[in-house]
């Protein structure tokens, strides 16, 4: 079982394609793992075990008779639970959707499906996705592989946890403003967030529509461009997607970016960054440097973070960010009222008004309540040209600021969050300081750019640092790449917890 959990995905394909391991032995490794983990950890919602060995039996049957299995024949796999699946709940985290039945499969789900892979179960979340740290969930939390005394970050936290324990080869999740690197960086694992558009997004139950995205979750960058590749497309079900080729990531995945220029935000290396996290960013800057990058100051003004006297942090890209994805999610969110959607109250009701009262007050919880509430108070009369319209605005100078940057350098290479990953229970009493642990990754969502979070080291205390490569539009092949030179310069890549 070990060595087949010491495997990377690409390995573990190529091991089920050669005849040397078959895709049921795989399977039964990984649900050992899960067995052995799980309750420790809370990284799955649902465990498909029945569906997946009846999967990994068809593959080998198939590659037994020489019939094709796809370029992720029998790979076991694991997907957050905010995308739909024909199969199992899609709960979101949330008793809103405890019962819930999607009626299709999301179709980056099925891309995977379609390429052989083998769906283990789903992953648990902050509750719509909404957190930072995989606490919010109406399920259970999830705690961190690394130490269980902390969180795996979120919202794809199950996700995270589920990879770096190594509970399935990979997995995906969704990043509506970091929510795939942050906890990627906590849990040393790599995420990748792409370009808005370059993945489909139906069948991912919406939180910010302008925002999220889909994205993968691995043990190193290879089987990162290994999924990357195969969910990446054109849906034409998806008025969002983007009509355009994607490349083959793969393919010269080992060769380095010529002349690559690496830009460093100096408004993201302040005050607010921890101090050991400084030291492994530099650290990875002179790695870049002695594999012959050309390291460049560049300024996102509307990004500064600024620290008060306190020590209280602030930022235009923040208060952006939670004005336009808050809207969004009073919006997306009010389709769950008992009647169309979601949990609907047992308790009598005298109007429609207190039904969907009390089936939302009943099936939501308090952060997205929260948020519900924000939203809809920047959204309403009055306050929508002082506070949604504003933000958009501010949002557009954001993305002309990463413009002008990349027209100095390739990548920018930065912070994924201020700290390593914090104790449970630490930040939710405050929400703010719990919304600040996504400071560095939110202007790349507002931008619509690709993010790839990987390991850049473990701290003194013994856990995960992880740095953030943030690229121009559809640059996801040069972000693989500059991420790719980074592993083999450094040597820092497939880390694993004690735990396993």
């Amino acid at each position: 079982m070990n060595d087949i959990l010491n495997l990377s995905a690409l390995e573990l394909r190529d091991a089920i394609a050669s005849g040397a391991v078959t895709s049921s032995a795989a399977v039964e490794a990984y649900l050992a793992a899960i067995a052995a983990h799980e309750q420790a950890l809370g990284a799955f919602t649902q465990v498909f075990a029945d569906r997946a060995r009846e999967q990994a039996a068809r593959v080998d049957a198939d590659r037994a008779a020489g019939r094709p299995v796809g370029v992720l024949g029998g790979v076991p796999l694991a997907v957050k639970d905010n995308m739909c699946t024909a199969y199992g709940r899609t709960t979101c985290g949330s008793k809103m959707l405890a019962n819930f039945h999607a009626p299709y499969t999301a179709t980056a789900v099925g891309r995977l499906e379609r390429a052989g892979a083998i769906v283990l179960g789903k992953t648990n979340l902050d509750e719509f996705a909404m957190g930072s740290s995989t606490e919010s969930s109406a399920l259970a939390a999830t705690r961190n592989p690394w130490d269980t005394h902390r969180v795996p970050g979120g919202s794809s936290g199950g996700s995270a946890a589920g990879v770096a324990a190594r509970m399935c080869a990979g997995a995906l999740g969704s990043d509506t403003g970091g929510s795939i690197r942050q906890p990627a960086a906590f849990c040393g694992v790599v995420g990748l967030k792409p370009t808005y558009g370059r993945v489909s997004r139906l069948g991912l139950v919406a939180y910010g529509s302008s925002l999220d995205q889909i994205g993968p979750m691995t043990v190193d960058v290879s089987d990162a461009a290994l999924l990357a590749g195969v969910i990446s497309g054109h849906d034409p079900k998806d008025s969002t997607s983007i009509n355009a080729p994607v490349p083959d990531y793969l393919a010269g995945l080992d060769t380095p970016p010529p002349g690559l220029r690496i830009g460093l935000p100096r408004e993201f290396y302040s005050q607010a960054l921890d101090g050991e996290i400084h030291a492994a960013i530099d650290q990875a800057v002179e790695v870049y440097r002695r594999a012959g990058a050309k390291v460049v100051d560049v300024s996102l003004p509307h990004s500064r973070i600024d620290v008060a006297a306190d020590g209280a942090l602030s930022s235009y890209a923040v208060a952006c960010y939670y004005i336009v994805a808050m809207s969004e999610a009073s919006s997306n969110l009010a389709r769950y009222d008992g009647v169309h959607y979601g949990h609907r109250t047992g308790r009598r009701v005298e109007d429609i008004i207190e039904l969907y009262s009390f089936s939302r007050a009943e099936g939501f919880g308090d952060e997205v309540k929260r948020r519900i509430m924000l939203g809809t108070y920047t959204l309403s009369s009055g306050y929508y040209d002082a506070y949604y319209n504003k933000a958009l605005k501010v949002r557009r100078l954001i993305a002309g600021d990463f413009a002008r940057a990349f027209g100095d350098c390739d990548v920018l290479l930065c912070p994924v969050a201020p700290t390593t990953a914090f104790r449970v229970g630490e930040k939710t009493a405050d929400p703010l300081t719990m919304y600040l642990a996504d400071i560095y990754t939110i202007s790349v969502n507002l931008a619509g750019l690709p993010g790839l979070a990987i390991p850049a080291g473990v701290s003194p205390a013994g856990l995960p640092i992880g740095m953030q490569l943030i690229g121009p539009a559809f640059s996801e092949d040069v972000l693989l790449r500059a991420g790719r030179l980074y592993e083999k310069a450094s040597g820092v890549t497939r880390l694993r917890p004690k735990m396993v």
